[in-house]
């Protein structure tokens, strides 16, 4: 990077809060993704004024700028693959306004989401969508790939609660949206920007809806020794009426890894369901029973709880399901690739048993799990990272995933966002986004090459050697 982009940097933000030593560098190289890639320097800017300024002197040299929260994104979201300007926007961690009486919070995007919840808790209200990193990922970061998570089946996902935004795009600091819960007024630019992953802007504020709390919650845990038999247990409960406030699935290798790993009771399945009912005590009490009924015909065992504990350390079980799968073998570790992908609830049994007939045909294992009431689902496979050949079989494997995706009516992320990871198989009106990108950031600076932009295979710039 020129010298005289770096004394301008300084210019704009003090000393301590820029960084360029190669140590420094390299650990912001990374995402949770299977991907990596150095910056050419890192910047921590505090007030959407600095960053007006950083993004006006990116655009004036061509330079590349790429945002990051808590680098939590699993697809290379936040990896800057061409360097340039990596933006920290972790100081950016304000709860500016609390408003219970309007239902709606105005925070910056450096906010840790669990730390929102801690505030709006006091009130007796929360912001419902539940990422499965949500103990340490942002609120830009939830925005910028529109997460969601176990929730989503009866609260929705990110996009559902942005009320408006304060973002700067290339040529400048604009605000849209409003405070209040309608809004029908024009194009809703803010809906737009949910999803985007950084490549049209960079999210300074956002105006969130928020709910009240649920009175109460009770869990059920249902076993099978089935996978498919839990899939049709998922259609059914759903096609019963019931909307749950989340519908989890784990296989039996999940199960086993979140045992070894996690040390957690729970039962030898093939495939678990994890069933939450929220809402007033006696709503709760009749949504459980209203469960044993559609499920007592097609479940092994059924356990019921509405015990703080229990339901704390099996939603910790289910939370821990991703990282305890890479204690699953000796020599493997999980990797994020056919990771995310949403199918419509009734095919879910479909989906599960090719998932399964895949990995046979390929010799890898793969673990799926995810949030099967809302048909988003999670395929994790486990290799030997340092053998090419298993990087192969996996993307030839994960290629048969999505066309059998494709097949059953889905698409390549429910939650996760596309990336670099999901690229060859995004789909929509790829026409239209280059168009849109290029009339906001004509000079490509904004995360370039990630989305639509992304042609090469996915098998790159990897975080292993």
């Amino acid at each position: 990077m020129e010298q005289t982009i770096i004394d301008k940097l300084y210019e704009i933000v003090s000393k301590n809060r820029i960084f360029t030593s190669k140590a420094d560098l390299y650990a912001y190289g990374f995402d949770a993704s299977i991907h990596h890639a150095m910056p050419s320097i890192v910047v921590k800017p505090k007030s959407s004024k600095e960053v007006e300024e950083i993004v006006k002197l990116a655009n004036e040299y061509s330079v590349p700028i790429v945002a990051r929260g808590a680098g939590t994104a699993l697809c290379g979201q936040a990896v800057p693959i061409y360097g340039g300007i990596l933006l920290d926007m972790t100081g950016m961690n304000k709860i500016k306004e609390i408003r219970i009486e309007d239902l709606y919070c105005i925070v910056e995007p450096g906010v840790i989401y669990a730390k929102l919840n801690e505030r709006l808790a006091e009130h007796g209200f929360f912001f419902p969508p539940t990422p499965g990193s949500g103990d340490v990922c942002t609120i830009g970061g939830m925005i910028a790939v529109n997460a969601s998570g176990m929730r989503a089946i009866k609260y929705g996902a990110t996009r559902d609660y942005v009320l408006g935004m304060e973002i700067v795009f290339p040529y400048g600091k604009v605000r849209f949206g409003s405070r209040t819960l309608k809004n029908s007024s024009g194009y809703q630019i803010e809906r737009l920007i949910v999803g985007s992953e950084g490549t049209l802007g960079i999210i300074t504020e956002a105006t969130l809806r928020i709910s009240p709390l649920p009175e109460k919650r009770a869990v059920a845990l249902a076993s099978f020794n089935d996978v498919v038999k839990a899939g049709e247990g998922v259609a059914a409960i759903i096609a019963g009426g019931m909307l749950p406030s989340a519908l989890e699935i784990m296989d039996k290798v999940c199960i086993e890894a979140v045992k070894k790993a996690m040390d957690i009771d729970l039962p030898d399945a093939e495939a678990l369901l994890l069933i939450e009912v929220d809402g007033k005590a006696m709503e709760v009490k009749e949504g459980i029973k209203k469960i044993a009924k559609i499920l007592e015909e097609k479940a092994d065992k059924i356990e019921f709880t509405d015990d703080e504990e229990r339901m704390a350390e099996l939603w910790k079980g289910r939370k821990g399901v991703l990282p305890s799968l890479s204690r699953y073998g000796e020599d493997m570790v999980s990797v994020s690739l056919a990771d995310d992908m949403s199918v419509p609830i009734s095919k879910i049994p479909y989906a599960i048993k090719e998932f399964q007939n895949i990995a046979r045909k390929y010799g890898i294992i793969v673990g799926t799990y995810g949030h099967a009431g809302d048909g988003n689902l999670h395929t994790k496979v486990l290799i030997n990272p340092n053998d090419e050949k298993n990087w192969k079989k996996a993307e030839q494997a994960v290629d048969e995933i999505y066309k059998v995706v494709y097949e059953l009516g889905g698409i390549a992320s429910g939650e996760h966002g596309i990336g670099i990871t999901k690229a060859p198989w995004i789909n929509g009106d790829i026409a239209t986004m280059e168009k849109i990108k290029k009339a906001i950031d004509p000079k490509n600076i904004m995360n370039p090459g990630k989305m639509m932009q992304w042609k090469k295979g996915i098998i790159a710039y990897l975080r292993y050697k």
